[in-house]
């Protein structure tokens, strides 16, 4: 299977820890949240993996380069303007020639991808996503599911009194390419507000993956602090961090072209970057932000 990490959003929560690089670089344990991600892949047995980019989008190439340092390969996808997280995987439609997952770039997780393959594939699902229990429904979108394992109802984001299940959209998915074509080029696409209710409409079948792996949306500062405690206890298991970039020297992008394999010198500012998120939090409320 191939995969793409959505990267591409901007981070506006997390401001201004984002406003230099995007989220998914956004250090954890040692190495940035996407490194966790591409070794979690890599730890399935996935080495074609998509990357979409926007804000900021030398940051993430100069880190992963071409993926070699991984053991995969990466195919990176620049977005002049936003195109959601359906649409990004619409603008890559030649890359997903068989079954792939979708990684949300800004949720910590341990997710057993293997089980959920085998899973899709038992349901002969269109799309499978995983659901995790939540105490607050209302940051995400909600799933009801039948006897079977099927998703049959589904709410993005409910408000209060809309609230019909405990098991929410986990930001991780197992995909046939049969979905490329509902949705539309060149638009503002979302699996959450767009996709998955219009693939419930058409009566396509959408399979329900309930796992008990962590998973964490790192949306607010707070939230950034709980993922560095928990990867502190061991609440959450990631690969080990890839060895050290090799550089002979600064390279740049080919323009927009960013299938390019980049390093430069941000990597090494990055490593000097590289900081607990308490240490982070601390210095932002001693400058009052």
């Amino acid at each position: 299977m191939k995969a793409i990490i959505l990267a591409a959003g901007e981070g506006t929560r997390l401001r201004p820890l984002t406003r230099d690089i995007p989220k998914p670089m956004l250090p954890l344990g040692g190495q940035p949240l996407i490194g966790h991600l591409v070794g979690l892949l890599r730890a399935h047995g996935v080495t074609e993996i998509a990357v979409n980019l926007h804000h900021k989008p030398e940051a993430i190439p100069a880190y992963l380069g071409d993926g070699s340092r991984f053991d995969v390969r990466i195919t990176y996808s620049y977005e002049e303007a936003l195109l959601g997280s359906a649409g990004a995987v619409k603008k890559l439609e030649p890359f997903f020639d068989q079954c792939f997952f979708v990684l949300y770039g800004d949720v910590l997780t341990d997710i057993d991808l293997a089980t959920l393959a085998v899973c899709h594939r038992q349901r002969n699902a269109t799309l499978t996503m995983a659901l995790h229990e939540t105490d607050e429904p209302s940051r995400c979108g909600i799933a009801e599911t039948d006897s079977n394992g099927m998703v049959r109802r589904f709410h993005e984001k409910p408000g209060p009194r809309e609230v019909f299940s405990p098991w929410a959209n986990a930001g991780v998915y197992a995909v046939e390419p049969s979905i490329l074509r509902f949705i539309p080029e060149n638009s503002l696409f979302d699996f959450g507000n767009h996709l998955i209710p219009l693939l419930l409409r058409e009566g396509e079948p959408i399979g329900a993956y309930l796992s008990n792996s962590y998973f964490l949306d790192i949306g607010s500062l707070e939230r950034y602090e709980q993922a560095e405690r928990d990867l502190t206890v061991g609440a959450i298991r990631t690969p080990r961090p890839p060895p050290p970039m090799k550089t002979d020297g600064p390279r740049q992008c080919d323009g927009d072209n960013h299938n390019a394999a980049c390093t430069s010198p941000r990597e090494n500012q990055f490593r000097r970057r590289r900081d607990r998120p308490g240490r982070l939090l601390r210095g932002l409320r001693r400058d009052g932000s």
